[in-house]
Order: structure tokens, then C-alpha cells, then sequence
């Protein structure tokens, strides 16, 4: 068997068994895009935003509902849907949003205590909204990422 047939019978399989995404949130996933990114909106002027960084390649601005007493929402102006789309032609754009990152902590004085960037991709992980976004969160003692499993 060929490589690529191996790989269609594993995501099939992976589908039969619930290891996708449910019909429900890829729906809404292929109607949220189709609508076009929020923050899309934002970039063009089209929607409000608190904008704390921007150059021609990046925006930050603040999310609709704090996690923390700094947080950024750090995202690139191309329309990059999810982490599993980008591409070798984005690795400058990836990491200069980490660049930004680290240049807003330094300036919102978390740098020394601490932060957590964070990227939410598809539904396990609750993204909903179809735009790439680094969240920059900090500002006080951060509880654990998950809760810790015991052995």
C-alpha cells in the first residue's frame, strides 16, 4: 500500500472513531469563515478595538473579556486560519509574532514575573474564532494550564 492511501485510511478511521472535530463545531467553523475573521474586521477598521501594537505585518489589541490584568490578543494581519494551516512561508510571520510578544511583555512589565502565550486550535482546545491569535496573559500568578492528573 501506498504511503497516501495509508494516510486516508488512518483520518478515516480517526473520524469513525471521534477523534475529529464534531459535524456541529465544523459547521460553525465553515460559517464563521465564510462570515469573515473578527479580526479581520479589526485590522481594516471595520470593528473597534484597544490597539497596543501595530506594524504592517501584526496587530495587538485587547480581547473582549480579560483572562488576566494584561492580556493581548497578537495576531497576524494575513487571515491564517487555524495553526494547521500555515505554511514554510510563514515561519517569519510566526515568529515575529512571538518578537511582538516578548516586546508587550517588556512593556506591560510582566516580563521578569511572568506570562503565558497561548494558541487555541480547533475544538479541543475552544478556538472560535478562525484567525490566528497568540494570546499574551500575565499579570498576576497564573493557575495551572490543565488541571494536574494524578498518577
Amino acid at each position: 500500500m501506498s504511503g497516501k492511501i495509508i494516510i486516508n485510511i488512518f483520518i478515516i478511521l480517526c473520524s469513525l472513531s471521534g477523534w475529529s472535530q464534531t459535524m456541529a463545531y465544523e459547521t460553525k467553523k465553515a460559517q464563521k469563515i465564510a462570515d469573515g475573521s473578527i479580526f479581520t474586521k479589526i485590522i481594516n477598521r471595520e470593528a473597534p478595538a484597544t490597539i497596543a501594537y501595530e506594524d504592517n505585518d501584526i496587530i495587538a489589541f485587547l480581547p473582549l473579556r480579560l483572562q488576566a490584568p494584561v492580556h493581548l490578543l497578537i495576531v497576524p494581519k494575513k487571515e491564517i486560519h487555524t495553526m494547521n494551516d500555515i505554511t514554510e512561508e510563514d515561519t517569519m510571520l510566526i515568529g515575529k509574532m512571538f518578537l511582538v510578544a516578548k516586546k508587550l511583555a517588556q512593556e506591560k512589565g510582566i516580563d521578569k514575573t511572568g506570562y503565558r502565550l497561548t494558541i487555541n486550535t480547533n475544538e479541543d482546545a475552544g478556538q472560535s474564532v478562525f484567525h490566528i491569535h497568540l494570546h499574551l496573559v500575565g499579570g498576576e500568578m497564573l493557575p495551572p494550564m490543565l488541571p494536574r492528573k494524578e498518577k
